[in-house]
């Protein structure tokens, strides 16, 4: 279970802090939420807690992680052959798993076949949004340094 101060990952939406714990009535029904402060857009959110496994949330990775998802970044291999509309839709699941191994990857194999040749306004919304998501759990990773942080953009 979660606590007030956690940095946690809600996939899709990136990483956040839980702000605090408030019962509230919806439909007649008390529920407990947590409030989530979001990074991305500085968006404040309520999720109900007892909604957390479903919707995947899960902690901030820890630095000692971090080696690994540079090494993942750095020297994974990206396949091109995959045709554009295949690399959307496993891109896009990527990025809706919430694993940040997963969402390294469509930042880095996108990054690099945006490196050789423009991609499709959707592709670039994707990698754009798999940034954003990466940054917001990178800066909230215990540990990490910028100049560490500034190899992913």
């Amino acid at each position: 279970m979660f606590q007030i101060g956690d940095s946690i990952v809600y996939p899709l939406h990136g990483a956040g802090v839980i702000e605090a714990i408030e019962k509230k009535e919806v439909l007649g029904e008390f529920r407990q939420y947590f409030v989530i402060k979001l990074s991305i857009n500085n968006l404040q959110i309520m999720i109900p807690i007892e909604n957390i496994a479903k919707l995947g949330l899960r902690p901030v990775s820890e630095y000692k992680n971090v080696e690994f998802i540079l090494e993942q970044y750095l020297n994974g291999e990206t396949d091109q052959s995959i045709p554009v509309k295949e690399r959307f839709r496993l891109n896009t699941e990527k990025i809706k798993t919430g694993k940040i191994a997963d969402c390294i990857e469509v930042v880095r194999d996108l990054s690099r076949i945006e490196g050789e040749k423009s991609l499709n306004s959707s592709e670039k919304q994707l990698l754009n949004k798999a940034r954003a998501i990466l940054m917001s759990e990178l800066v909230l990773i215990d540990g990490i340094t910028e100049k560490q942080i500034k190899q992913f953009s």
